[in-house]
């Protein structure tokens, strides 16, 4: 049995991440609520698990340090500067960052990886991706998760081939360039689909969440598999072996 402490345990996904913890044998020892400092707790606990808010990131990582435990990332939203503290601290102790913990999302950035690798340039790829009405940033962290798998499989930089917020005269679409597609609306838990157009043919990959859950599910077993690895920058895909 682990010890937990859960950063933003308030919310939608930390009272899902609460529930599973408990159904997977483990305990929820610290729980702390956005804006809540979390360095006089931590060192009670195995594993920090984090899905508060950007701007808490900097603190969070700094908890983790100071206690010497690892962190497991879930926020979304994150910024170049968040990416530059996040490879910092994985230094020190052993953080696993992701837009999505789902172990399916996970499995079909893979797909999409190897997908990309085959086929060739002409092949136009489109990431289209549905949430609830209440997410406030697009495209989601698993839309660019899914992203960064086709440019990863195309040896490109998405960064410099990422196409979104198409509007007006836009002209053709650039080749080799990776599109991007948001919904907003409802319930939505996550619909994601990386659609691979080719000349009179189309394939299409897709991954659609029922419930959050599975993100809690899959961050626990990515939080499980964080204890006690040597420090550094971890990822889902590693959780399930296929790096």
């Amino acid at each position: 049995m682990a010890e937990f402490a859960v950063i933003g345990h308030k919310g939608r996904m930390g009272q899902a991440l609460t529930q599973a913890i408990e159904q997977a044998g483990h305990n929820l020892r610290v729980g702390v609520d956005i804006g809540g400092d979390p360095s006089p707790l931590v060192n009670q606990c195995d594993v920090i698990v984090d899905f508060s808010a950007p701007d808490a990131l900097a603190d969070n990582l700094e908890a983790a340090r100071s206690a010497g435990i690892p962190i497991l990332i879930g926020t979304t939203g994150l910024e170049p500067a968040h990416f530059a503290a996040i490879e910092d601290a994985a230094d020190t102790v052993p953080v696993l960052q992701t837009g999505n913990t789902s172990l399916g999302v996970n499995l079909l950035a893979h797909l999409v990886e190897e997908a990309a690798a085959k086929l060739a340039q002409d092949w136009d790829i489109e990431v289209l991706e549905m949430h609830h009405r209440h997410k406030v940033d697009a495209p989601s962290g698993t839309a660019k998760l899914l992203g960064e798998a086709a440019a990863k499989g195309r040896g490109i930089d998405l960064a410099s081939n990422m196409d979104s917020g198409r509007h007006g005269h836009t002209g053709a679409r650039e080749e080799g360039a990776i599109g991007f597609a948001t919904l907003r609306g409802g319930s939505v838990a996550g619909d994601h689909s990386v659609i691979f157009a080719g000349s009179e043919e189309r394939i299409t990959l897709s991954h659609s969440a029922e419930n959050r859950m599975i993100f809690a599910r899959g961050a626990v077993r990515g939080a499980e598999w964080l204890i006690g690895r040597m420090p550094g920058r971890y990822t889902m895909q590693d959780v399930l072996g296929l790096t």
